[in-house]
């Protein structure tokens, strides 16, 4: 019973916003009325920098390792490293899951400092065209964060 009002509190939380692993090293933890923890990160892109809060993230990177053992891999974006876990309960997660592919992930927030850690939602393996998702993903990041409220 305890996986499905988990799985109901993730369903709840706000959409996935586009971030960059340096934006989490760099935010700030905050408690939610509902008790949940959210991050606030800085915006990415020129006019105010207004603050935007996040729970779930989609992130983007090349692995750079697996361990299967302890449910987590490795991945690196254009800003540094970042942590994902529950690999092995993400459907089709794992043969996306070997060092050198470029993989996005959806995950909620576990931690941000000094590493940011997701428990991951979903996984999918982008490594068919790595070199246009790689040269666009900052433009994406940057592009959505401007145009939220």
């Amino acid at each position: 019973m305890m996986g499905s009002s988990s799985l109901s509190a993730d369903r709840a939380r706000s959409p996935p916003v586009k971030v960059l692993s340096s934006q989490l090293r760099e935010g700030r933890e905050c408690p939610t009325a509902s008790g949940r923890a959210e991050y606030v990160i800085r915006r990415l892109g020129p006019g105010e920098q207004r603050c935007l809060p996040v729970s779930v993230v989609w992130m983007q990177g090349t692995v750079l390792e697996v361990q299967s053992d302890h449910n987590t891999v490795l991945i690196l974006d254009e800003t540094g490293n970042f942590v994902v876990s529950g690999i092995n309960s993400v459907p089709k997660g794992k043969p996306c899951l070997s060092p050198g592919k470029y993989v996005m992930v959806m995950g909620v927030i576990q931690s941000h400092s000094p590493e940011p850690v997701l428990r991951a939602v979903k996984m999918a393996d982008l490594s068919e065209n790595a070199l246009i998702h790689r040269k666009n993903w900052i433009y994406e990041v940057e592009d959505l964060q401007q145009i939220l409220p």
